[in-house]
């Protein structure tokens, strides 16, 4: 092809989730008249993990001290509450209620507490029971971690923001436009797409569910694959939303990046419960049935996950079943609620995470990045990147710049 019959870009983003859309804005802050294309492999912004999380504004409880998870969402929850306010985008500070129940938990839950306090959380506060009732009146637990702080927004909004601001900045967003290959040249990246081929200066790649995939376009598989889970919710009905004012969560098992099933008060008053984590079978597998073979075989195939699967059966054997069972989902829940009857859930939405594992089977738990001189991957971006979008953003611009400069 013509090289003059190709698009040019300054910046080409690859996905329009809440992180390409954010990084995408930040480029176009930093350098008012930048080429931007932001494209989008679906026919609209924010269709997976952006737009079906439970949409909690994280505080920064469970990440370790000095990695990337604890500064950006400390940093990122900042940033977000300021633009949100100036946009009119509502953040709820529900605050959060960590709660464990058996004297068993209690050395990770002080784990989790001591890891807390080191991320310098607001307002925490460690409770008692008499306490945990005063907080959420219908649940039981022998010790809380109170975390007032930790709020709740619409992410598909806040994204639908982004995407407002670039456009106001002379960006372009294109949906429906898949990246089928990619090449790095002396003069640039060719970037070929669904619509035609483009040629950027540089590229940030933020594919979430196909990030790995993304990457190995360019000869760049890292030593990572992602591994999707999905996690289904059930939603209260309304005389059941009294039974929880807030977020009610379990004492997370720290061998894992999942927080277990929780209660989630919404934007809009209604509550969830869940999300539980299974392995979905398609990387856009939200409903039980959906089956890639090429996907399954893929797993098959990952050493890591093997290792993962071998080490941890019994946990996945329990999770699946309670994505059988809505009367093993609900006992699990009526753990911290007692009151919650069956017949107060209604099975709800799906989500699915894109999960990195490493060849040793072990599930990546920080934010990864990789890339070369001109393009810059995000191998591994799960939650509190929603919340941390705009702190990650900077970061994403920082790293591209000096990979350029070099």
């Amino acid at each position: 092809m013509s090289m003059a019959l190709v698009e040019r870009a300054d910046l080409l983003v690859i996905g329009g989730g809440i992180l390409g859309l954010a990084t995408a804005r930040e480029m176009l802050m930093r350098r008012p008249g930048l080429r931007v294309l932001v494209v989008e492999r679906e026919p609209e912004l924010a269709a997976h993990q952006t737009g079906n999380n439970s949409g909690v504004v994280h505080a920064g409880l469970y990440y370790t001290p000095g990695s990337l998870k604890a500064r950006l969402c400390r940093e990122g929850k900042v940033a977000l509450e300021a633009y949100c306010a100036e946009r009119g985008i509502e953040v709820q500070r529900v605050g959060k209620l960590v709660v464990a129940l058996t004297e068993g938990e209690l050395p990770r839950f002080e784990a989790l507490e001591a890891k807390a306090r080191e991320n310098g959380v607001e307002g925490l506060e460690t409770v008692g029971a008499e306490r945990i009732r005063e907080l959420e009146p219908h649940v039981l637990g022998i010790r809380g971690l109170w975390s007032p702080g930790t709020g709740i927004v619409d992410f598909r909004a806040v994204a639908n923001a982004y995407a407002d601001d670039i456009r106001a900045a002379g960006g372009t967003i294109e949906t429906g436009r898949a990246v089928t290959g990619l090449e790095e040249r002396p003069d640039g990246v060719l970037v070929e797409t669904s619509g035609g081929d483009v040629l950027a200066d540089r590229v940030v790649a933020c594919a979430g569910l196909w990030s790995d995939r993304v990457a190995a376009l360019t000869g760049d598989d890292g030593s990572e694959r992602i591994v999707p889970f999905r996690g289904d919710y059930y939603r209260l009905t309304p005389d059941a939303r009294t039974l929880v004012r807030g977020l009610i969560y379990p004492v997370p098992d720290p061998r894992f990046p999942f927080l277990g099933i929780h209660f989630t008060r919404r934007h809009d008053g209604a509550v969830w419960a869940g999300p539980n984590a299974v392995l979905a079978l398609a990387r856009d597998g939200y409903k039980r049935y959906d089956v890639d073979l090429r996907e399954v075989i893929a797993i098959a195939g990952h050493a890591g996950f093997r290792r993962l699967a071998r080490r941890f059966w019994r946990t996945g054997l329990a999770e699946q079943w309670r994505d059988l069972s809505k009367r093993a989902f609900a006992d699990e829940l009526r753990r911290y609620v007692p009151e919650l009857r069956n017949d107060q859930l209604r099975f709800g939405p799906s989500g699915v995470r894109a999960q990195a594992i490493d060849p040793d089977g072990t599930l990546v738990d920080d934010f990864r990045l990789g890339g070369s001189r001109r393009i810059v991957h995000v191998r591994n971006a799960p939650s509190p990147g929603a919340t941390a979008s705009l702190a990650i953003a900077r970061v994403l611009a920082d790293e591209s710049d000096s990979r350029l400069a070099a």
